[in-house]
């Protein structure tokens, strides 16, 4: 079995991801893998502050969740993966290939708005965001401007 097809596995079973159907499962599996990146992105510097784990829930209820109740399940989810699989490739291959390119602007500019989010972006945070950045198929001048405006609204909100 396939990785991601473990992942979907894990999802579903431990995780609650997803119907016995399967309806919802491709969205599901987007935002799950989306959010355990933003996750990873928090806590990559081995501090997850109050800051950062604010901006994650709000990016993550006005993106992928309808509501805090919803936005913190999920988050409680990605986290459960975040912490099984801990290895970005495999999140970034969960993401489809197919996904307009502004969503994966989005996911960068969002990654780099949590990395922002205590007010310092470490350097862990800067390697991990800029090869996520990479791997979403992004180049240098993409991650930078993805840099800026996630930034940016890190400091305005």
């Amino acid at each position: 079995m396939s990785l991601i097809a473990r992942l979907r596995a894990y999802a579903v079973e431990a995780l609650g991801i997803g119907g016995p159907d399967g309806r919802g499962a491709a969205a599901d599996d987007t935002h799950l893998a989306a959010t355990a990146l933003l996750v990873h992105v928090a806590r990559v510097d081995g501090i997850l502050a109050p800051s950062e784990s604010e901006r994650l829930a709000r990016l993550v209820e006005g993106r992928y969740a309808d509501g805090p109740a919803a936005a913190h399940a999920l988050i409680a989810r990605a986290t459960a993966v975040d912490t099984e699989i801990r290895d970005v490739a495999s999140l970034v291959e969960m993401i489809p290939h197919e996904a307009n390119g502004s969503e994966r602007e989005a996911l960068l500019a969002m990654a780099w708005s949590v990395a922002a989010a205590d007010g310092v972006v470490d350097e862990f945070e800067e390697a991990l965001v800029e090869r996520l950045g990479r791997l979403l198929g992004f180049d240098e001048a993409a991650v930078a401007a993805a840099r800026r405006d996630g930034t940016a609204g890190a400091t305005a909100s």
